[in-house]
């Protein structure tokens, strides 16, 4: 039964990579490089918990819930540029290249954390980077996804 919990969350962890909207930005040969998405998943647990995060600079998708107890939830917005200004400015571009992921903690029964974030020239993906001297910048994000949030979704 864990071994199906871990594939499971692994499936998932797997669509949320490959779901991804896949932006071609006409403007990748400009001077300034700038973030165009960003996704992030806590996916494990013995219970098969997941919450997923995705933002573009016009809407933001959530989803959360369990498969055990087959709990699921679901929310869209869309987002203003002010909006979208203030979440990507937790991100220094210049340090994204630095960050060091850590081991997946899922097979000891633990959640995984992964980050998702595309600029206009790269795509960066980070498991677990807890322990990465630039998490700050991380978990600066989850602040502000917090405070953009419904309560019932908290």
């Amino acid at each position: 039964m864990n071994g199906l919990k871990i594939l499971f969350s692994m499936f998932l962890l797997l669509i949320f990579f490959s779901c991804s909207e896949k932006t071609a930005d006409k403007n990748s040969d400009s001077k300034t490089e700038e973030i165009t998405f960003i996704g992030l998943s806590e996916i494990g647990g013995q219970s098969g918990y997941y919450r997923v995060v995705k933002i573009t600079k016009d809407s933001i998708h959530f989803e959360t819930g369990e498969t055990s107890t087959k709990k699921h939830k679901e929310w869209h917005s869309a987002i203003k540029p002010e909006k979208w200004r203030n979440i990507t400015s937790s991100f220094k571009v210049k340090n994204l290249d630095s960050v060091e992921s850590s081991p997946s903690i899922q097979p000891i029964d633990g959640i995984d954390e992964s980050f998702q974030i595309k600029t206009n020239k790269k795509s960066h993906v980070y498991v677990n980077a807890q322990n990465d001297i630039h998490y700050r910048q991380f978990a600066d994000f989850k602040q502000q996804i917090l405070k953009i949030l419904p309560k019932e979704y908290q």
